[in-house]
């Protein structure tokens, strides 16, 4: 399992907001590269990028720094979400070093163009689920739907998505422990792998999606923690590395 730091951005800064409130937000960087520098050289292996703006704007925003980001690490896998409704937009950012796209909204809101764009770009398509009580929910969060989690993924099985970031509402940003149960059922309902998001606080929320013995759940997005410095990312990745090697997913 990897351990993925978030770097959100909200006005060309880094930021962390409270249950996708994006008037709570933390800024915890206005140099959103330098950040990124930070969590490379504390070894993580992938980063997850949220343009917040974007996601509300429905078009990027914050694309300039994404790019920078890819740029600057060229090497190294980032996927980015927040915004992305259209295959000119993914194509800007795997053009620009990106390794993958997450599709959200329009995911939930035009589940066929998922297809679409995992024919257009294979393997370079994750499709983000934000669930508030096991229902999805779109636009930033500002919208709860009708569409249980774990039949919109099952609905995704065959388009060829890279994975599932999926995001409890209810915890992200709280730093009260991620919502295990509902991750690893996911995990198992589905034959796509899934990235778990929202809620990790220390090395026991890590542990405990260790113990869920899930395989489907492949990496865990952390933010807030790593910022305020409860759980450090190379400890993590050393746990889940261990893990690994003794035969735990």
């Amino acid at each position: 399992m990897l351990i993925i730091p978030a770097i959100d951005l909200k006005d060309g800064a880094c930021v962390r907001l409270r249950q996708g409130l994006m008037d709570d937000a933390t800024v915890f960087s206005d140099d959103p590269v330098a950040m990124a520098a930070k969590w490379v050289e504390g070894g993580c292996r992938r980063l997850h990028l949220v343009d917040l703006n974007g996601a509300f704007e429905g078009k990027p925003v914050n694309g300039d720094v994404v790019t920078a980001i890819a740029r600057a690490y060229p090497e190294l896998p980032i996927q980015i979400g927040g915004g992305i409704r259209s295959l000119d937009t993914i194509e800007h950012y795997v053009r620009a070093g990106v390794s993958y796209v997450i599709l959200g909204t329009k995911a939930v809101k035009e589940p066929e163009f998922v297809a679409e764009a995992c024919r257009a770009f294979p393997g370079k398509v994750i499709v983000g689920l934000d669930a508030k009580d096991g229902f999805v929910a779109t636009d930033g969060w500002a919208e709860v739907s009708t569409v249980q989690v774990i039949d919109l993924a099952k609905r995704f099985e065959a388009d060829g998505v890279a994975a599932i970031v999926y995001t409890d509402i209810a915890k992200d940003g709280m730093m009260q422990g991620c919502n295990v149960e509902a991750t690893a059922a996911l995990a198992n309902a589905t034959r796509i792998p899934v990235i778990a998001s929202g809620g990790i606080h220390n090395l026991g929320d890590i542990q405990s999606l260790l113990n869920a013995r899930a395989p489907g759940i492949i990496g865990a997005i952390t933010g807030r923690a790593i910022y305020e410095g409860t759980l450090d990312v190379a400890e993590a990745q050393a746990l889940c590395d261990r893990a690994q090697a003794s035969g735990t997913p």
